[in-house]
């Protein structure tokens, strides 16, 4: 199996501090149901750790437009994941959480 590898430090200079986007390449090669069991188990244990968070929220963004053109389905459901997590940040993160989640999302 290849695991797609994103470097995410060149493309927008953020550098990864999670193995999200290496579980999600795997769920890839697993279809619709390992993708969300992969956000269900990251968001569950990570939700409360807004770095985290934030990242889940732009590897959920990344995928998306990874699939876009070439896989709608998967590029539908890390839409719908992505939306998730993103109203979870913006509702439930205040102050400098809050700010640092939209600076490094910006």
């Amino acid at each position: 199996m290849n695991i797609k590898v994103f470097d995410s430090e060149s493309f927008c200079g953020y550098k990864q501090i999670t193995t999200f986007y290496s579980d999600f390449s795997i769920a890839d090669h697993f279809g619709v149901n390992a993708i969300k069991d992969t956000y269900k188990r990251a968001f569950k244990d990570w939700k409360r750790d807004y770095k985290y968070l934030t990242e889940l929220v732009l590897v959920l963004n990344w995928k998306i437009w990874e699939h876009h053109g070439s896989n709608d389905e998967y590029a539908k459901v890390y839409n719908e994941l992505w939306q998730e997590a993103d109203e979870y940040a913006c509702t439930h993160l205040k102050g400098d959480e809050l700010n640092y989640f939209y600076a490094t999302t910006d």
